[in-house]
């Protein structure tokens, strides 16, 4: 077969790169690496450039990708917001302050080298210093009204702080980068994971995907975070800062997010060198981080060097080469979760990848395994996704086994036998007996864990005991255990199992929320759990709940539950096993306590309390007990209904939103005084 004409290959990136940009920025999905995807655009460009005459004013090289969805309302931006060139090359990055030596004139510039925080686009508009609307960049030109879902973000200010020193616009447009912490990616995604969905591939996904939810509900149980660390439409002009390191100084005197790390260069070389030390902090970070960008510091010479119909011709962004490397691929694993989903996992040969030696890396599902033909016995490549989980991006097929055969998915579950079952609409396989030993297990240590019941001697070695017995196949069974049984389990365990009967019977009367919490409702998680307790004030009435209990003339009725997760429980209790598992609680003598109900704390009811920094004594989870027991709600956030502001060592942006706002703020002692 010949090779494609130059207008054929033109034509087939085009087409190619749309596509991508379509599953990046409209579905927050990829099928490809960003370095696979920024090759693509270099083919392009090159062609382009050696083919003027089939460069096109609406090519993928000439624009910025457009993120705009169907459910939010367009809003237009005051100035463009613009993308950024990039590279891997620090050839091409001395290219890049050469060629601004050149264009100035100038030999002695500064630039600014800040780390580029891998999450969405957006500008944050204030004006008369109060925070009025959040857009996605869009086109460039337009983009999506976010306001709701940003509202949720705790660390951005409704209000920008007022100081002698530093003027605040009557309207400015503020702009930075909405993002996920490593640590809430792995949470959400392993329960995205026992839902049988898709997980998300890397943060700056679930990021993307979390800001385009239509149910602000959904986006406040996520924890996003943002920082803002650019400009754009700025009024008056004359208030204008005079340098790029000037206007991160007025961003933090206003009190928003900002980048943590910040250098200042005279040369490539220092530039370089820069660069090279955010390298070797990115993996410290909490955040995901690919690259470095660098800004030309004075603002006038920003003016002067201009931009082109996509990027400033003032910055450019250098990214970090994902780490991979390949690997043999001895077996694949199969995982039963708590809720049946059969997830592959691939036991590799341990290499060194981003830091940490890996040994194990998921395989997502059963299509994916199939998609990229994986086989036991292949070398791998693999990667750091996110520099967080480790993945298999392709098999080596030059160095393929001949006995290599396509692997084959369980038809049923490796646990218990039962023959897998997918259900439509979701990718994974999973198994269907709710009594599957694994599952059992697993839903058993959820129900007694500390998040949950807190039952004490109810461990996993304990709980595994009692599955393989036979004793509990379903958690009303903890219930019914028998005490000479227990006593068969070993010498001298007669203390031991006394407290364990003691315990659980004890958790009987528990608070409510611990109980909704452990029944393992999709979606619902302590906070929700709280929520659902206070407005049903008993299991029997959460189970009798309709979606009209929930959400009505398309609104919610109860705060912090949307539709999603109104469905989510709705659809747990219709299960015929699940509302019975109620049923039976109830019948073996639970009787959870209410909030508010005799023998429950009401001394901080109707009362809101956020907590922040590092208490003397106590952890956040154990002070919010102490809250919650009291009748009080805790929240992440503060505003004017807020209660109490309780500070510990190190208090950051809430402390200074509660000076601001005029709400108390307490230590450590006076809460415990206030309890007494």
């Amino acid at each position: 077969m010949s090779a494609p004409t130059p207008e054929e290959r033109i034509a087939e990136l085009r087409a190619s790169i749309a596509r991508h940009d379509d599953l990046y920025h409209r579905q927050a999905e990829s099928e490809i690496s960003d370095q696979e995807y920024d090759a693509l655009k270099r083919e392009l460009a090159d062609l382009e450039a050696a083919n003027p005459l089939l460069a096109m004013m609406d090519s993928p090289t000439q624009r910025v990708g457009d993120d705009r969805n169907e459910g939010f309302q367009s809003y237009t931006h005051r100035e463009r917001m613009m993308s950024l060139d990039n590279t891997y090359s620090g050839d091409e990055m001395r290219e890049f302050t050469a060629r601004l030596e050149r264009e100035l004139e100038r030999d002695n510039l500064t630039y600014v080298v800040e780390p580029k925080i891998d999450g969405l686009a957006v500008s944050v508009t204030y004006e008369k210093g109060h925070l009025v609307r959040a857009v996605t960049r869009g086109n460039g030109i337009e983009g999506d009204d976010i306001t709701a879902n940003a509202r949720t973000i705790r660390d951005l200010p409704r209000e920008l702080k007022a100081s002698g020193d530093v003027p605040v616009p009557d309207v400015i447009e503020v702009r930075g980068e909405i993002f996920m912490t490593n640590e809430e990616f792995q949470r959400i995604n392993a329960e995205r994971e026992e839902l049988g969905l898709e997980p998300y591939k890397n943060p700056r996904n679930l990021a993307a995907g979390t800001v385009k939810q239509l149910d602000s509900s959904i986006v406040a149980q996520r924890k996003l975070e943002i920082v803002l660390y650019g400009r754009g439409y700025i009024e008056p002009v004359e208030s204008l800062p005079e340098t790029q390191q000037q206007f991160f100084g007025w961003v933090k005197a206003w009190g928003l997010p900002t980048v943590e790390n910040q250098w200042s260069a005279t040369s490539a070389d220092e530039v370089l060198a820069a660069i090279a030390e955010l390298d070797a902090l990115r993996h410290s970070l909490a955040y995901p981080t690919d690259g470095a960008v660098v800004k030309l510091d004075s603002i006038a010479l920003q003016r002067t060097v201009g931009a082109t119909s996509k990027a400033p011709r003032w910055a450019m962004a250098y990214k970090f080469e994902a780490e991979r490397a390949e690997t043999l691929l001895k077996n694949i694993t199969i995982q039963v979760g708590r809720t049946g989903v059969l997830t592959p996992v691939a036991e590799l040969e341990p290499v060194r990848l981003a830091g940490t030696t890996v040994s194990r890396a998921t395989l997502h599902n059963r299509d994916e395994i199939a998609r990229k033909d994986i086989r036991i016995g292949d070398t791998v490549l693999v990667e750091k996704a996110g520099e967080i989980i480790p993945a298999v991006l392709r098999v080596n097929l030059d160095k393929r086994k001949p006995e290599g055969v396509p692997y084959t998915f369980p038809t049923a579950c490796p646990e218990c036998e039962s023959e897998a079952v997918q259900l439509e609409g979701e990718v994974a396989v999973r198994c269907p007996n709710s009594e599957c030993p694994v599952q059992v297990r697993r839903r058993v240590i959820h129900f007694a864990s500390r998040a949950c019941l807190d039952i004490e001697g109810l461990g996993v070695a304990m709980v595994n005991q009692l599955v393989d017995q036979g004793w509990v196949k379903r958690i009303p069974d903890l219930y019914h255990l028998d005490r000479d049984n227990l006593l068969s389990l070993g010498k001298s365990v007669e203390k031991s199992t006394d407290n364990l009967l003691a315990a659980i019977e004890a958790s009987k009367t528990a608070e409510l929320w611990r109980f909704v919490h452990g029944l393992g409702i999709p979606h619902v998680g302590a906070a929700a759990s709280k929520d659902l307790a206070r407005v049903f004030g008993g299991l029997r009435d959460l189970v009798d709940a309709t979606m009209d209990d929930y959400i009505k003339d398309k609104e919610s009725v109860i705060s912090g539950i949307g539709a999603t997760m109104a469905e989510a429980i709705t659809g747990f209790f219709a299960e015929t096993h699940n509302a019975q598992m109620v049923d039976d609680l109830l019948a073996a003598g639970v009787a959870p306590e209410a909030p508010g109900a005799e023998g429950g704390g009401t001394k901080f009811l109707g009362m809101t309390f956020v907590l922040t920094g590092t208490l003397p004594s106590l952890t956040r989870n154990e002070a919010a007990e102490m809250i919650e027991a009291a009748g009080g709600k805790v929240s992440g956030s503060v505003s004017k209904k807020t209660t109490y502001v309780i500070a510990g060592e190190s208090a950051g942006s809430k402390l200074a939103k509660a000076e601001k706002l005029g709400v108390a703020v307490i230590d450590e002692a006076k809460l415990r005084e206030l309890l007494t």
